[in-house]
């Protein structure tokens, strides 16, 4: 093995914004509305004060170097959500097809050209064919922000490291239902990626 592929191996690498992108995972109305702020009013202000406000640093300094923001959505392709996981129909997790609930929080809506991909799993991986379009487009560092870091965050990662690209987790970009379950979780995953807040991601964009 020479020197240029064990630089290359190391989590440090700096990265190339034509091979990079910024995947937003189920940042959505679902999770920010009056009747998710009555029933856990910490984690939506979280999402308020810290996610979303990193999720737009993080864009800003991204999109302007031409790095990818691709979205996903939990949105079934069906009205009645009979196109579901059984995960989710077991959890009553449904958000139908052209729903209010499936779009983006305002501030880090997509744009004209963003790709959105919906899905019915924990992970993008398993429904949507992400891997197929990321590919394509020669995506080989994937950014992650996103809700739940716990859950579909964290099957984000997992997957992602294993299908091959080099995953990057933005700690603040991300939260879930309590702060403990998010410090939990970006230490159980974090050996399947370099988890660092958008500024320390952003120092490293080339």
């Amino acid at each position: 093995m020479n020197k240029a592929t064990v630089e290359y191996l190391k989590r440090d690498r700096r990265l190339d914004p034509s091979k990079t992108a910024i995947l937003v995972v189920d940042a959505q109305m679902s999770e920010f509305n009056d009747e998710a702020r009555a029933a856990k009013p910490d984690y939506v202000a979280r999402i308020e004060t810290v996610a979303v406000p990193t999720m737009q640093k993080l864009m800003s300094a991204a999109r302007p170097l031409g790095i990818e923001v691709v979205y996903t959505v939990i949105e079934s392709l069906t009205k009645n959500g009979r196109d579901r996981s059984l995960d989710h129909k077991m959890s009553d997790i449904h958000v139908p097809k052209g729903s209010p609930l499936a779009k983006m929080i305002p501030g880090i809506e997509p744009k004209e050209d963003d790709i959105v991909l919906p899905k019915t799993s924990s992970g993008v991986f398993n429904s949507t064919n992400a891997a197929y379009v990321l590919r394509n487009l020669g995506i080989e560092n994937l950014i992650v922000v996103g809700f739940l870091t716990d859950q579909c965050v964290d099957m984000t990662v997992r997957d992602g490291a294993d299908l091959g690209f080099y995953m990057v987790c933005v700690s603040d970009g991300c939260t879930t239902h309590t702060q403990e379950r998010h410090e939990t979780a970006l230490n159980a995953f974090g050996g399947y990626c370099r988890v660092q807040t958008a500024e320390e991601v952003i120092a490293t964009f080339e």
